[in-house]
């Protein structure tokens, strides 16, 4: 059962999450991964949110662009982990993606890496669940002595 869930705005967001997936891979963390908009199919995207953890989840991973309203309507729906990934799709280069993840009010967080840092979200995701999986641990250790390379 995936333990992470990986959301996206949009299909065009597909190629800038390459990078999670290969990591989550890497660990062995098994993932969902789905296009849910914040704007589009807000409705679902509320309805997933609210029963991401009694469906098995113990993460999510949201990435947007532009407005990047996604993360933070997850996180207000849940009180799993939210770990941002704001994406460069507009031509302020992410930089508003970023802002908007980023500007939570206090008591909703989200975890923001940098902007198409969708390798470090996994990496926090794996240090997450690595607080009660010891092999995972075990393979974050490994991970860092190789200089972080897979």
């Amino acid at each position: 059962m995936p333990q992470v869930a990986i959301l996206v705005g949009s299909s065009t967001d597909d190629e800038a999450m390459l990078g999670c997936k290969k990591y989550l891979d890497y660990f062995g963390i098994e993932y969902n991964y789905q296009v849910l908009s914040a704007h589009r199919n807000s409705e679902e995207c509320i309805k997933f949110s609210k029963e991401a953890e009694e469906n098995g989840y113990k993460i999510i991973i949201a990435a947007a662009g532009m407005a990047a309203h996604l993360p933070g309507v997850v996180a207000a729906n849940t009180t799993l982990p939210v770990i941002g990934v704001p994406l460069s799709g507009s031509e302020l280069k992410g930089i508003d993606a970023l802002y908007s993840i980023v500007q939570m009010p206090s008591g909703i967080p989200v975890a923001t890496v940098a902007i198409g840092g969708s390798k470090n979200a996994a990496v926090l995701a794996a240090q997450i669940l690595a607080l009660n999986d010891k092999d995972l641990k075990l393979k974050l250790v490994e991970f860092r002595k190789s200089g972080s390379k897979i």
